[in-house]
Formats: structure tokens, sequence, C-alpha cells
């Protein structure tokens, strides 16, 4: 008798169409379960991409997210964690090479997506920092915010993927594509999820924070008014929820 795991790798093959079914009356039964499990699938990638499938239309968008779900399979039940991959599946896939954007715009909504079904979490408690001496404060490394994500794309992504949920048609034909590369801080507030566009240095600033690296690493050298008020704004928006102390930099002084 076979083992469960190998029961269970017998119906994905088949469900997945890399495997016929035993018997013709398995197969009927199985045509309906496929048919429901693709479309819960699909479903699931539509409501996670809505500007991509305005883009290419329902019926391209479904071919490819069906095509997709073949290459790359749920690992989890939980469909909101479902469609990490198609982005980089978009960028492959054939037919759709005629819109070189279209990845972009998916890895942007994906990001949209991850920062909407994010953990909640409180800022960072300002006063902890304030009670640090000074000469520790350069040491903190911060642990960003789950909701907070960054991206650099090659196309303005958000500027198509606003047009285009706004039904903006001017806006869309104003798009210049060769304005990228666009880099962008996508974050969760009380109001939603927000997408916004950032100068290089802020973002590559942004960016190491959020990579853990302690400030005089961060800083580098650049503690201009612009990054130290951008640094305070940071603070200010509960983007980081906690901190702790590195190690002082090569040849420092330890208190």
């Amino acid at each position: 008798m076979p083992a469960l795991l190998e029961l269970q790798q017998a119906l994905r093959a088949q469900l997945l169409g890399e495997a016929p079914p035993p018997d013709e009356e398995s197969a009927l039964r199985l045509a309906i379960y496929r048919n429901t499990c693709l479309s819960t699938l699909v479903n699931a990638l539509r409501l996670s991409f809505p500007a991509v499938q305005r883009l290419v239309g329902a019926e391209f968008f479904d071919a490819s997210a069906r095509a997709f779900i073949r290459r790359q399979p749920p690992a989890s039940a939980w469909l909101n964690d479902y469609g990490g991959g198609f982005a980089g599946f978009l960028s492959g896939f054939v037919p759709a090479a005629t819109l070189p954007y279209l990845a972009d715009v998916a890895r942007l909504e994906w990001t949209v997506n991850r920062a909407l079904h994010a953990e909640d979490a409180s800022g960072l408690d300002l006063a902890r920092l304030a009670l640090l001496a000074e000469s520790a404060r350069a040491r903190v490394s911060f642990t960003a915010h789950p909701g907070l994500s960054l991206l650099r794309l090659e196309f303005p992504a958000d500027a198509i993927w606003r047009a285009v949920l706004d039904q903006d048609a001017a806006a869309m034909a104003a798009i210049d594509l060769a304005s990228g590369p666009v880099h962008l801080l996508i974050e969760r507030d009380a109001s939603g999820v927000q997408v916004r566009r950032l100068n290089v240095a802020r973002w590559q600033f942004t960016a190491r924070l959020c990579a853990g690296e302690p400030l005089y690493a961060a800083l580098d050298d650049r503690a201009d008014a612009d990054i130290s008020a951008w640094l305070a704004e940071h603070l200010s928006s509960g983007r980081f929820i906690a901190f702790d102390l590195r190690a002082p930099p090569t040849g420092a002084t330890r208190e």
C-alpha cells in the first residue's frame, strides 16, 4: 500500500496534468476537482495582481496564471502567500515579451500585497533611544516594520500601476517607459498601503538601515541635513519597531 506522501505526490501530479489518472472514472472526478483547484488559484492571483490583469486582459491573464500554477504550485494552503514568484515567471514568459514593464508592475503589486497582509507592529519607543549614551547612538541597528519594503525597478511601474487602477488613459499615455529606474518605498499606514518614490541617496540609506546596518555604517560620512531629516521621519513614522547595538567600528574606542 503506498504511503501518504506517495499518494499526495500522485494526486498533485494528476491535478497539474503531469500524470494521467488511473482510470476513466477517476479522470472524470479529478477533472472537476482540477477545475475547482485551478479556478481558486487563478482567482487568488487575480486578487493580488489587479493591474497586471487590466494590462493584459482577463483571457491572457488566466492563461499566464494557469501556466504559472503548473510551474510553481502553492506550497501551503494560505493563499495570501501564493504569488511571490509570479513576477519572475512573467519576466521569462515568452507571450509577455512585448510588455517588458509587466514584471515590474507585478513586483510592485506583490509588494503592495505583502504590505497589506503584514503583521501589525508598534513603532519603536523613541524614549528608549533617548536614554542611550551619545557614544552608543551611532551603533544602533534597527528592525524594520514588517509592512515596510523597498524596490528598485527598471520601469516606472508605480506610475503605470496608478494609471491602470485609476483607469486614467491620459496618465497612462504620458508615461515615459525610459524614465526609470525608480526607487520605491512601500509601507502600510493608518490610511492603507502607500507607495512613495525616493531619490537614490534616501533609498540607499533606508535600504542599509532595513538590512540591519548600524547607523555609523549607513550614514557612511553622509550625515547631511537631508539624511538626518529622513532618519527623523523614519522614526516618527514608526517604520522601525526595535533596535539593538552593534559592535563599534574597527579602531573605535569601546565604552
